[in-house]
């Protein structure tokens, strides 16, 4: 009876979470449908592991119930790894399809162990015994693990966000409670702990996606406001501060959604230069703030020039897309001057810059203070 108040909570606790997963704003749509499809796999396996315990203890007529349940189990156990995996990168399927041999390999041999004993068996008698090739089925399933775990901070990389840790610390929880049963197949610890994850997996990828502007796919001002927050005096850091010029005229002669298309255009070439060893964020309305850990003003400038550079280009071919101006300020670690007044510094310069340039200064050439 254990088991089963176990299953029963597990199920109802997955389907709370779908209900959350409905209702969340917080979360990106685009994550719900794997999302969806990882708690469906579950329940079907919590459902199907509660059917072996209970066909196994009962007659042998119950053998067929046993076999469909084994062979459920087993076939769809390796794939809640790979929808995990999708809720962090959707297009994996198109990049690595070899990845998802193995699962179709431990399907197969699932699929085949009733009759050629090579996963499992269960005999005449109703007994349930692991086959000769069960390492397939533990191989498959470690390899979606370190799969998921890959894509995981793979993303954090590319958005410069720290998953890492987080991520070690949830995959390590999982795998953990997966080897307990595997290894002591009477601890039936498995799927608890996978719903636990699961609800683990919808907190961080909630913070995750409320940290971005919907509009530009930068950080927003909230992102910026923690990373303020977290930096300390001891941190050798650079802080640069963008914004666009006249921008509410542009709003005024052509309408918000033309702004907003201004908008995305600045944040795309603003990624695009400092994307790598810089955080992006979008400060405010028109306003844009990065976060870096250069403290090279020349190398910074250079930067700065290719952004003018990329923005003159495109304006080049036609698009009426306005001036930025921008200004920055660089800490060694050693100084007693907090972020706050970095940050106050660099707004500074690039109202002194907005201002040069509004008097007949040229915009490509960089005078710094």
């Amino acid at each position: 009876m254990t088991y089963v108040a176990t299953h029963v909570i597990d199920i109802a606790a997955l389907l709370c979470l779908t209900v959350l997963l409905y209702s969340s704003t917080a979360l990106n749509s685009n994550r719900k449908r794997p999302f969806f499809a990882g708690i469906a796999l579950t329940i079907i396996i919590i459902l199907s592991e509660a059917g072996t315990l209970f066909a196994g203890q009962g007659s042998t007529n119950l053998r067929a119930l046993n076999v469909i349940c084994n062979v459920l189990g087993f076939a769809l156990a390796p794939i809640v790894p790979l929808a995990i995996t999708f809720i962090f990168d959707s297009g994996i399927l198109r990049r690595t399809k070899i990845f998802f041999l193995p699962t179709l390999i431990n399907m197969v041999a699932a699929a085949l162990s009733p009759f050629y004993m090579s996963i499992f068996y269960v005999d005449g008698s109703n007994r349930y015994v692991r086959g000769d090739h069960f390492f397939v089925f533990i191989i498959v399933y470690i390899t979606n693990l370190v799969l998921l775990v890959i894509s995981t901070l793979e993303t954090g990389r590319r958005y410069n966000y720290p998953l890492g840790f987080k991520m070690v610390g949830l995959s390590f929880f999982t795998v953990l409670g997966t080897s307990l049963q595997l290894i002591y197949p009477s601890a039936y610890a498995s799927w608890h702990c996978v719903t636990l994850a699961l609800f683990l997996y919808f907190l961080l990828m909630s913070e995750f996606d409320s940290s971005f502007d919907s509009l530009t796919g930068l950080y927003n001002r909230a992102a910026f406001d923690n990373a303020a927050k977290e930096m300390e005096e001891s941190d050798p850091f650079s802080v640069i501060v963008l914004d666009i010029d006249d921008f509410k005229q542009v709003n005024d002669a052509n309408g918000h959604a033309h702004g907003d298309k201004v908008i995305g255009t600045v944040a795309q070439v603003v990624r695009n230069v400092f994307g790598k060893d810089y955080t992006c964020y979008r400060f405010g309305g028109d306003e844009f703030a990065i976060i870096g850990t250069e403290t090279n003003a020349a190398r910074i400038e250079e930067r700065l020039r290719a952004m003018v550079s990329q923005l003159a280009e495109i304006r080049e071919h036609g698009s009426p897309l306005p001036t930025v101006s921008y200004g920055y300020s660089v800490r060694e670690g050693r100084e007693e001057s907090g972020f706050q007044q970095a940050l106050q510094e660099a707004d500074d310069q690039m109202y002194r810059y907005k201002k040069a340039y509004k008097e007949g200064g040229d915009r490509n050439v960089r005078r710094t203070p």
